[in-house]
């Protein structure tokens, strides 16, 4: 493998959809709204989120590869790292570089929207960047701000913030579906950190499967998981969701098989992966119909 395919490797490119998506949620509510927002700034914000999520993939490679944690983890095809800088090594270095051009150009687009639409889309900016650049060194080691800061910034950082950079208005569809996102990736990140517990409690990370326990921690997963959809239900009840958003309810039974099936699936290696597979196809589908259903 060659340092530049390593590069590509640690940017974990088959996770990238994730930012998108929740970025096209924002889009999508923009849409709702009835004022369709300019094709450059919506290519834009999907262009800065995609590279947002690329860059804390980088920069998690670099400093688990830099701490030993790549070299003890049990990887899996949902958790552990891409294995990219442990088979080539020498690519560390390109790999940091690239954390940090990626960041670059997502600061370089956060400053264009600044000088369109202002102080809010500082605030926001400046707290996805600091996520990025805090969650792998300082984030890890504090049991609920690592639960919440990948919901947070995926959820109301990255959806809130496309909605301001569209200068959209931030009502009471954008406030849950922001939380819909903020409790759908917190329960991702949580439930691929079960294989990893063992090796991140070595490097010193104390995240809640640590601290909890994993089946503390996969019911907690549950929770969090059909929480989501007691949201999405909710707000389509009480309409602040339009009814074509009952589209995103489609991936509940997989959503409950998941919930029910996590804490007896720990300890055995091909059921969790079964698990962890599925769980990562009820998210994208989940936030993929959600945009369809806003935007009809």
């Amino acid at each position: 493998m060659s340092e530049t395919v390593a590069v590509v490797r640690a940017s974990r490119p088959n996770f990238l959809l994730l930012a998108p998506l929740c970025a096209g949620l924002g889009v999508a509510v923009a849409w709702h709204q009835g004022e369709p927002p300019a094709l450059l700034n919506t290519l834009l914000v999907l262009i800065g989120a995609l590279l947002a999520h690329a860059a804390v993939n980088l920069l998690n490679e670099y400093e688990d590869f830099a701490s030993g944690l790549d070299l003890i983890t049990r990887r899996t095809p949902f958790s552990g790292g891409s294995g990219a800088l442990p088979a080539v090594p020498s690519a560390a270095r390109q790999v940091l570089l690239a954390a940090f051009g990626t960041l670059g150009l997502v600061i370089a687009i956060g400053l264009y929207f600044l000088w369109l639409r202002g102080l809010p889309m500082l605030v926001l900016g400046a707290a996805g960047v600091v996520l990025v650049l805090t969650y792998t060194r300082w984030i890890t080691r504090s049991p609920l701000i690592c639960l919440l800061a990948p919901g947070l910034g995926f959820g109301p950082v990255m959806i809130l913030g496309s909605l301001i950079a569209l200068g959209a208005r931030l009502d009471a569809t954008a406030l849950a579906v922001s939380a819909i996102g903020l409790l759908m990736v917190s329960e991702l990140l949580l439930i691929n950190q079960i294989p990893d517990a063992e090796a991140d409690q070595k490097v010193g990370r104390r995240h809640l499967v640590i601290t909890l326990g994993q089946p503390a921690a996969a019911r907690m997963v549950g929770l969090l998981l059909m929480g989501s959809y007691g949201i999405l239900g909710w707000a389509i009840w009480i309409g602040w969701l339009p009814a074509g958003a009952a589209l995103a309810l489609a991936p509940m039974p997989a959503a409950i098989w998941i919930s029910t099936r996590l804490p007896g699936a720990i300890n055995n290696t091909g059921q969790l992966n079964t698990v962890l597979a599925i769980n990562v196809a009820v998210l994208l589908a989940t936030l993929a119909l959600l945009i369809f259903g806003i935007s009809l």
